[in-house]
């Protein structure tokens, strides 16, 4: 079988795992107090030209982004997400679980528009019964979105700008952030990410790490007590060296560029691929997720050979699939994923 399914389906870069292992007999403190979490937040800042950040590493994504988002909204507030958002779909409803609403935005290709979002705030706060509604307390933004694209540089000043005229924090789910950065499209850079959002995290999980994401404070606002909030969450690793060490590793020498580039590599040979095939993209995705439409039954045919993912259907016949590929992804896999084709 050939594996397209995530970018997580491997263990942990063979770096990361060494250096876990040359460590592990080390006596560390625990949570997160010893010298390679204090190590690897030193290289984080200085990556991201923030020298103030605030850094937590947390266990996984979904931890994350419900922490976070907790932490920061009132009782009585929601956080506004594209309707695609990973927290209003795949995330089984974990910010509802707190007692805050995901609000909808329109989306397109997995973005939201400072317009659409300035919209929304201006009927919001136009309309006289909004004391008896959930109040938008922040916004909610993925890049790479959950459709693969990117947001521009322009278009996160766009939407960091309403965010400052209403007060509200802008939080960016960096799950496949480093992937992100090592797109030739793009012209987001880490720095620009600290500037324009008030919190954004860079995952590792999907990133060549056993497990982990770093959040990233970077406005001196961070939430009161965020640790404690972290542990009553189950997120806090009482091991967390085991974070610690892998931030560390990623963030010496650019291992993490090195991981984006081996996946957008082999995302680029499969999408060329694909369209040479005279396959039909959904979307024009310039990171490692590349997304099919396929007949339902050459996608049955192309199962006994391959795992990808069932993402939606946009008729009776036919079904939106991904592929995804990861910093361990060997070009002879696409070359047999492609003569299957």
């Amino acid at each position: 079988m050939l594996y397209f399914e995530n970018d997580y389906s491997e263990g942990a870069h063979e770096k990361i795992l060494q250096r876990l292992t040359d460590t592990n007999m080390e006596h560390l403190s625990g949570y997160g107090a010893d010298p390679y979490c204090s190590s690897a937040k030193d290289k984080i800042r200085s990556a991201c030209q923030c020298p103030d950040a605030d850094i937590y590493f947390l266990s996984g994504g979904t931890q994350t982004n419900q922490i976070v988002i907790c932490s920061m909204l009132r009782q009585y507030e929601g956080v506004l997400s594209a309707s695609t958002g990973h927290i209003g779909v795949h995330e089984a409803g974990a910010i509802e679980y707190t007692g805050h609403k995901v609000l909808e935005l329109p989306q397109k290709d997995g973005k939201i528009t400072a317009s659409a979002l300035s919209s929304y705030l201006e009927n919001f706060y136009g309309d006289a019964n909004h004391e008896h509604m959930v109040f938008p307390g922040m916004v909610y933004i993925s890049h790479p979105t959950e459709y693969g694209t990117l947001y521009s540089k322009e278009e996160l000043e766009s939407v960091s700008q309403v965010c400052r005229e209403y007060h509200i924090p802008l939080y960016m789910d960096g799950a496949r952030l480093i992937t992100g950065l090592a797109c030739p499209e793009k012209d987001l850079t880490l720095p620009d990410i600290a500037r324009l959002c008030d919190v954004f995290y860079i995952g590792g999980t999907k990133a060549g790490t056993l497990c982990g994401e770093a959040v990233v404070f970077t406005k001196q606002n961070t939430p009161a007590h965020f640790m404690t909030t972290v542990k009553q969450h189950g997120a806090l690793l009482a091991k967390g060296r085991l974070l610690g060490i892998q931030f560390d590793t990623l963030f010496t020498d650019q291992l993490y560029q090195e991981i984006g580039k081996a996946a957008i590599e082999t995302a680029s040979i499969l999408k060329k691929g694909f369209q040479e095939k005279g396959y039909q993209l959904y979307n024009d995705s310039p990171t490692n997720q590349i997304f099919v439409i396929l007949d339902d039954e050459k996608m049955e045919k192309l199962k006994k050979n391959v795992v990808f993912s069932f993402w939606e259907k946009p008729d009776n016949t036919h079904t939106i699939v991904r592929f995804a590929t990861s910093w361990a992804t060997k070009k002879d896999e696409i070359k047999q994923l492609l003569s299957l084709l």
